[in-house]
């Protein structure tokens, strides 16, 4: 929802308000009473992100992880026991 920033026409008193885009405008001043309040033009708030960091991993699972550790490990090279699609050590066919 976003907030709007109003100001009294009589008291010049400025406040905002959080307010669906439905709502309608606020009409009567909270300090002097009066139906003098207009909607102000703002600058809004600003989108901030802050920290190391965002990427689409940050917020991920346990078991994604721990499912994405394990595949990035290095490969064995045992064919017997490695069933990765991209090792190099394909298991041999029986002919």
């Amino acid at each position: 929802m976003p907030t709007y920033e109003y100001q009294c026409r009589s008291c010049h008193r400025r406040f905002e308000r959080l307010q669906s885009f439905a709502a309608k405008p606020v009409s009567v001043c909270p300090k002097c009473g009066k139906r003098s309040v207009k909607r102000l033009i703002s600058s809004g708030a600003g989108l901030l992100f802050k920290g190391s960091g965002f990427y689409a991993t940050d917020y991920r699972s346990s078991g994604y992880k721990k499912q994405a550790s394990e595949e990035s490990k290095p490969c064995s090279g045992e064919p017997k026991t490695c069933s990765k699609p991209s090792c190099s050590a394909k298991p041999k066919s029986d002919k």
